[in-house]
């Protein structure tokens, strides 16, 4: 795996997934697997799982890790080309990307939606560029669209409790649209369609009319508008809120699609998961988060493995490009 930003960079996720499993059993196998090697983590926006667990599962492979606040300490980036750089943007991120590869052997970027423009942030222009003049791994720490690390997350989570449960047959997992206060982007909720849509899951979206997503991550997925028949039977719900696309980044008003105990006593005694930070009694009930069907502390918990496992992955990448060929070994001998 020579990139981390979709699920395409890997060939085969439930395999990663599997390897995500392994690393939950023995996480120190590969602790000295990034020895002498140095992760930079790059935030243009606040971030509290994904940078501990990410620095975290750095350090646990021996890695020296670097992090820059780019929002705050870095020069404001240009992503145009073939600009005149006359205004505010004081460097390119040409420069600024080949740079840091100079320094980093691995480079993640968390980047958010504005949620003005769906075709600017559609294109995550940032951490494409940055895969294109680093000249090093690129890890994605949540892009405008997609976030891999929470989804490699999720599914090694479900398939956890899966196998702890001994559910038999293919799980049903609905993703859930729940009420809030600001317009959050569609990233979460993309990504976990994009992953999920590559496992044998039986995935349910649901959703009150208006809060659709992009039909890039949509085709083949069963929708229901109706909360309560998607919820039936379900093992597995994921609560999250997101921003209309068809409407780009307008806040839905639908205060009962909140996540209550009552809902909850419909599925099939799921597990109930949730990507964090969540509004307490506006998203889910405290009744609901403080009970023990609540897996979202664990979840958060995984969010180091998954980010050791894509390392390793990566590290493994980086340790072929550093072997000499076989025309280089002929030399030498």
């Amino acid at each position: 795996m020579k990139h981390f930003i979709t699920s395409a960079d890997t060939d085969n996720v439930p395999q990663l997934v599997q390897k995500a499993l392994d690393v939950k059993r023995n996480p120190r196998r590969y602790d000295q697997l990034g020895r002498y090697k140095t992760l930079g983590l790059l935030f243009f926006n606040p971030s509290l799982r994904t940078r501990l667990s990410t620095q975290k599962a750095a350090q646990n492979l021996g890695m020296s890790v670097m992090v820059m606040n780019f929002d705050k300490d870095g020069w404001q980036l240009e992503t145009e080309e073939g600009i005149v750089m006359n205004g505010g943007n004081a460097e390119h991120v040409k420069e600024a990307a080949a740079v840091i590869g100079q320094y980093c052997d691995i480079v993640g970027l968390r980047t958010f939606a504005r949620l003005q423009d769906a075709q600017a942030d559609y294109e995550e222009k940032i951490i494409h560029q940055f895969r294109q003049y680093a000249g090093i791994p690129v890890v994605s720490l949540e892009s405008e669209i997609r976030h891999p690390l929470q989804s490699l997350t999720d599914l090694l989570t479900i398939e956890y409790h899966r196998a702890k449960a001994s559910l038999s047959g293919r799980p049903k997992v609905v993703l859930s649209w729940a009420p809030h206060i600001k317009a959050l982007p569609q990233a979460v909720a993309n990504s976990f369609l994009e992953w999920t849509a590559l496992m044998d899951y039986e995935v349910v979206l649901t959703h009150p009319k208006g809060a659709e997503l992009s039909p890039e991550f949509t085709q083949g997925v069963t929708i229901e508008h109706d909360q309560q028949k998607a919820l039936q039977g379900a093992d597995f719900v994921y609560i999250k809120n997101w921003s209309s696309f068809s409407n780009y980044g307008q806040v839905i008003q639908a205060p009962d699609w909140k996540i209550t105990q009552e809902k909850m006593t419909l599925t099939n005694r799921a597990k109930l998961m949730h990507c964090l930070p969540v509004r307490r009694n506006l998203v889910i009930d405290d009744a609901v988060l403080d009970s023990a069907q609540s897996i979202v502390i664990e979840q958060a918990g995984n969010r180091e493995t998954a980010a050791q496992t894509v390392l390793i992955e990566l590290l493994k990448y980086l340790q072929t490009q550093d072997e000499p060929s076989d025309l280089a070994q002929s030399l030498i001998l």
